[in-house]
């Protein structure tokens, strides 16, 4: 069922017995399972880019980048073509 786990757990049988097979089986479903892990995932990343979005506004409507900003618009507009 599994491929390359049942040879792992038949080479575990003969080495450790059936408390060995309880362990690989523990972790093989403990490892298997991700469920919830890409919402959490999702979730710390939306936080994350609201941090990083209210700094970065922050810093674009200062006014020494507000005014920065402006002279750079002001002087794309009147560029002669």
């Amino acid at each position: 069922m599994f491929g390359k786990f049942d040879h792992t757990v038949r080479t575990t049988s003969r080495r450790w017995g059936r408390a060995g097979i309880r362990r690989l089986r523990l972790i093989k479903g403990e490892l298997g399972s991700d469920t919830g892990m890409s919402t959490a995932e999702y979730a710390v990343g939306t936080i994350a880019a609201c941090g990083f979005a209210a700094v970065l506004y922050k810093i674009v409507t200062s006014g020494s980048v507000s005014a920065e900003m402006q002279q750079l618009i002001e002087r794309a507009l009147s560029a002669q073509f």
